[in-house]
């Protein structure tokens, strides 16, 4: 039977690539022969068992996770770990250090301060969010446990496309939104973590990978769950097994693109098309500053404003779904995240053009 799948630019829970989901539903009746399904399998079975350990060798391949550092497929989403993160890294009278660019490092921000001393080097809310600082424009404190940020801001289509200068301060990094979207240096983290639902499977699995080193040398005394000591080198408790499955089934296909350099050449070439568009003419109005903009969630204006909804309403008829900029400041976002594949881009850029043409 053949499914007409729409394009799919939707913020998260996000377009997968399609043999993922093939795969995924090729294991749904009856998981690795064991003669029950995916979702119906324990945990506990040699074949889950193979499947988190493959996806862990598979995550630190692909994105350099050295030895030092654990790989942990946890629940919970990012939310929860806007307040793991200070628990585990800031001992009792410690201090933490922010970025604010967004709503997600305002939530993080807001959790922090309820573990100890949280300072805010630098917000972009007076500007609308519209870039990311340069390291002039911050000064960690040297006594600080962590410099915290988030490499990609969904809602404003911002994105570091250098990580922050902290000297000798840990960073701390919410890579929910463009994880795998390019090689990254993980062994200059404490902390990286990542809600899965945008670019790397389903919603209700975080991955974790955290400084084992960093863990050791923290005193803390917090809840056992939420102690990431908990979690190194075994599965505590009942984890999210269909969530892991996909993820090692979307870690495989990156993999067959030829990794996080061909993945990175790959998202470039498709932000291009869209802001070649965005930037051809005056009809629409591109939210991030150009050295800020986003590789993973494209936002824009229309000039005239009063023409989004129809934008919106015409393009889903057309069959590109989810262009709708987040509720709390409208406009128009596209998410393109590794899964959304080229032709997605291509349709988008067709229906703009004659949107324009019509409407201009």
């Amino acid at each position: 039977m053949t499914i007409e799948r729409k394009h799919n630019f939707f913020a998260g829970p996000a377009v997968l690539p399609l043999p993922v989901v093939e795969a995924v539903q090729a294991q749904l009746p009856n998981f690795m022969g064991m003669g029950t399904g995916l979702m119906e399998s324990s945990h506990r079975s040699k074949q889950f068992s193979q499947t988190w350990a493959h996806a862990q060798s598979l995550m630190a391949k692909l994105f350099g996770v050295p030895d030092t550092h654990e790989i942990m497929f946890l629940q919970g989403g990012a939310s929860l770990q806007f307040l793991n993160v200070p628990m585990n890294l800031m001992p009792k009278g410690g201090k933490a250090d922010y970025i604010d660019t967004g709503t997600w490092s305002k939530k993080a921000i807001k959790e922090a301060k309820w573990v100890g001393d949280t300072s805010v080097l630098w917000s972009g809310a007076d500007i609308g969010y519209n870039r990311c600082p340069t390291p002039d424009e911050y000064q960690v404190r040297p006594d600080a446990s962590y410099l915290h940020y988030t490499t990609n801001n969904t809602i404003a289509g911002t994105q570091f496309l250098a990580e922050p200068v902290s000297g000798d301060v840990p960073l701390v990094a919410d890579m929910s939104s463009d994880m795998l979207c390019c090689p990254r240096d993980v062994a200059r983290h404490a902390v990286i973590y990542a809600g899965a639902q945008k670019n790397m499977g389903p919603s209700g699995v975080v991955i974790i990978i955290v400084d084992k080193g960093i863990l050791e040398r923290t005193e803390v005394d917090i809840p056992t769950y939420l102690n990431y000591r908990t979690h190194v080198g075994k599965i505590f408790n009942t984890p999210n097994t269909l969530g892991v499955f996909v993820i090692e089934k979307v870690l495989e296909w990156i993999d067959g693109m030829g990794g996080l350099e061909a993945m990175h050449d790959h998202n470039k070439a498709k932000a291009g098309l869209l802001y070649g568009t965005l930037d051809g003419s005056d009809f629409w109005k591109p939210h991030a500053t150009t050295d800020s903009r986003s590789l993973m969630n494209v936002t824009w204006r229309i000039a005239d404003n009063d023409l989004e909804p129809k934008f919106i309403a015409e393009a889903a008829e057309a069959g590109l779904l989810g262009l709708k900029g987040h509720r709390s400041v409208g406009g128009l976002r596209a998410s393109i995240y590794n899964a959304c594949p080229v032709p997605s881009l291509e349709a988008l850029v067709a229906f703009m053009n004659e949107f324009e043409r019509v409407n201009g």
